[in-house]
């Protein structure tokens, strides 16, 4: 009995049927992987929404008047708490990785040092706030570029916001 025709139909058919599941499983993985990516874009673009808006809501807050020392710290850590800071913080430290965690985790200890520093009388504008401002920019920056490495779309060439005395 001749056994090549026979082997031939068999090879050609699993051929058949393993080839698209192979190109289905690549397929998937693409997908996959720019899901992910879509994914980090989010949570980087929350995260980086969250702080700014924090960090002008705390400066103006600030500057306001207030009735009272204690009226403008309970308006400073409301402010805080209501920012949403906590969860994009949280969406950060269960998608990002290790570096951007810790990128975003200093920025979001300036932002607390900073609302601190309000609440306990720290001027606008002063050079204890000025510090702090500066502090807060440079951790933004390290965090954007980690931000932007992650996602394969390079360094800039330029700050996205100037350092205090620029």
């Amino acid at each position: 009995m001749d056994w090549l025709p026979l082997l031939s139909t068999l090879v050609g058919a699993a051929i058949g049927i393993v080839a698209p599941l192979v190109a289905d499983r690549n397929r998937w993985k693409r997908e996959d992987a720019k899901d992910a990516l879509r994914l980090r874009l989010d949570v980087y673009t929350q995260y980086t929404t969250t702080v700014k808006v924090l960090g002008e809501n705390l400066r103006a807050l600030a500057e306001r008047g207030h009735a009272s020392d204690d009226e403008r710290a309970l308006a400073l850590r409301e402010a805080f708490r209501g920012s949403g800071m906590a969860i994009a913080s949280e969406r950060m430290w269960l998608i990002a990785p290790q570096p951007v965690v810790n990128a975003s985790n200093r920025v979001f200890h300036c932002l607390r040092s900073i609302c601190d520093g309000y609440a306990d009388g720290t001027a606008v504008s002063s050079p204890e706030d000025r510090a702090r401002w500066q502090a807060r920019g440079k951790a933004a920056a390290e965090m954007r570029a980690l931000m932007r490495e992650d996602l394969g779309v390079g360094p800039l060439t330029e700050r996205h916001s100037p350092l205090l005395g620029d």
